[in-house]
């Protein structure tokens, strides 16, 4: 009896290893598959495009901002920064008239062309792309459109000349994948004896310009005042015509009527008597013959 109770706490013994054995396994599996089921997923974020991988190849260039699925162990999926980015460089050139720019600061905004990413990917890799694409490029361009106009002109028409570069920069790089968006140039230095020289052409020609507005101000009031003489003029002519008509009408009625002088001074008499020495009446008649005086 003895003997079987010892076998039997063996089995028991034995049931309840193989049970713990099975319990550890269990939760060996449930954290493999949870770990498993967590890199199913990939977090790709807003301004970045997700690209997909499978054994180092490129299956999918256009996963979205958000959680995406790749197969774990075998697929991985890479974000690329697809937001607006700042190349700037620093050089010199030269204009057509040899004058050296110097410290010419220049700034391109660019961003990557997500229908070509993948070919700018395989051919030189994101990483590279600035030194690659952007360092040669934007440079040479540059020199190359400066080395077109007088220094002068570049001061003058700085903004000519960006447009220039600008096209020219969309031109090449659009091709490959890379979108220009803007372009400018930030500082222009010359030698200090160039830069003197166009600052006194530009003072000598605004003082020009001012005397010319001085001589044509001049020439206007000189205008306006000849037009107000003539005015002056006219106006007295056609007051002169006036009184000659009037005169002349007048001459007419003496000439038709010998009394029209009377008539005029009862027309023009205010009602008041002269003031003289004596009552005088102005209507009474004086016959000098008889010494007396009649009413009329």
């Amino acid at each position: 009896m003895l003997k079987f109770s010892t076998d039997s706490k063996k089995d028991n013994g034995g049931e309840g290893g193989s049970n713990r054995s099975k319990l550890i396994l269990w939760v060996l599996i449930a954290i493999v598959a949870i770990i498993v089921i967590f890199n199913c997923f990939s977090v790709v974020n807003e301004g970045f495009i997700g690209v997909k991988y499978r054994f180092g190849k490129i299956v999918n260039s256009s996963l979205t901002a958000g959680l995406n699925f790749h197969i774990p162990f075998m697929e991985e999926i890479r974000p690329i920064d697809i937001r607006e980015q700042v190349y700037e460089v620093t050089t010199d050139a030269y204009t057509s008239d040899t004058q050296t720019v110097d410290q010419l600061k220049l700034k391109l905004n660019y961003c990557y062309d997500g229908t070509q990413l993948p070919e700018i990917i395989r051919a030189i890799g994101v990483e590279n792309v600035e030194s690659k694409l952007l360092v040669p490029n934007v440079a040479k361009i540059s020199k190359d459109e400066i080395g077109k106009v007088k220094a002068e002109d570049l001061v003058q028409n700085r903004s000519t000349v960006q447009n220039a570069i600008y096209e020219s920069l969309k031109e090449t790089l659009d091709s490959q994948g890379v979108i220009v968006t803007a372009f400018a140039i930030e500082n222009i230095s010359f030698d200090d004896a160039f830069e003197q020289s166009i600052q006194a052409k530009v003072i000598a020609a605004q003082d020009a310009l001012k005397m010319q507005n001085k001589t044509a101000e001049k020439e206007e009031e000189a205008k306006q005042k000849v037009i107000a003489a003539q005015a002056e003029a006219d106006s007295q002519k056609i007051k002169a015509d006036a009184e000659a008509y009037a005169i002349e009408q007048v001459q007419k009625q003496l000439t038709n009527s010998p009394n029209y002088i009377d008539y005029m001074k009862i027309q023009n008499w205010d009602g008041k008597l002269p003031a003289a020495v004596g009552d005088v009446n102005p209507f009474v008649a004086i016959d000098a013959s008889s010494n007396s005086a009649t009413t009329p």
